[in-house]
């Protein structure tokens, strides 16, 4: 990962959200999308966490070494159960305690662009704590990439016209997702990279003919949600 602009790939991605959702008016901000359950506001609320955790956690240099790099570090994250119900049902409330969904666009525009500045500021040889591991500061960022791009995905499903995520922030979201699959495996020859990602995070089901390329590989799927 660290031949990527890592910085450059978070301002992308994070500019990317901003594109889809500035501007948009409160009943827009409540179409639902890809994540079960949640509207747009409440995605980009949950979003917004990742903004406000990578601020505290550039703010606060940890001691090396890691324990976790951008690929290994998804891999703690099990894909549904108790935990993860009780804390998109804690969005979906918090969400709903703004006054207007808006005022989560405006939260986001302010605090998005600060943690990439802060991104921008970090020593690339430095290291932090989040999320109960201590990474590598460009594996940190490409953690975060990695989740803004999957999230923008899942913005989009109802919103015509909104433009996709960059390029830069993509090729980080599709190298994480080739880490976490077996070093033979390739990718089914019809997917694009949005398939891929899609079908890695269990936003769309592997068809027949996507199980029978794969092979055993398909059993890996969903690498993550």
């Amino acid at each position: 990962m660290t031949a990527i602009p890592q910085a450059e790939a978070l301002a992308q991605a994070y500019d990317g959200i901003t594109a889809v959702v500035d501007g948009l008016d409160d009943a827009d901000l409540q179409r639902p999308t890809r994540c079960r359950g949640w509207l747009v506001a409440d995605l980009l609320l949950y979003v917004l966490g990742d903004a406000q955790r990578a601020l505290v956690a550039l703010a606060s240099p940890a001691a090396g070494p890691a324990d976790s790099d951008d690929v290994s570090y998804w891999r703690d994250f099990p894909a549904d159960g108790a935990d993860a119900a009780r804390h998109a049902w804690w969005v979906r409330r918090s969400a709903a305690a703004f006054d207007r969904p808006t005022g989560i666009v405006r939260l986001w525009t302010e605090t998005a662009p600060a943690a990439v500045r802060a991104a921008a500021s970090a020593d690339p040889e430095g290291y932090v704590s989040t999320q109960g591991h201590v990474l590598r500061v460009p594996d940190f960022l490409a953690t975060l990439t990695t989740e803004a791009v999957v999230h923008h995905l899942d913005l989009t499903p109802d919103l015509p016209g909104a433009p996709p995520p960059g390029p830069l922030a993509v090729r980080v979201a599709v190298a994480t997702m080739d880490g976490l699959l077996s070093d033979d495996t390739v990718r089914p020859t019809a997917w694009d990279d949005h398939d891929f990602l899609l079908k890695a995070t269990g936003r769309l089901p592997l068809t027949d003919r996507d199980r029978l390329e794969l092979g055993e590989s398909a059993g890996w799927f969903p690498l993550l949600s």
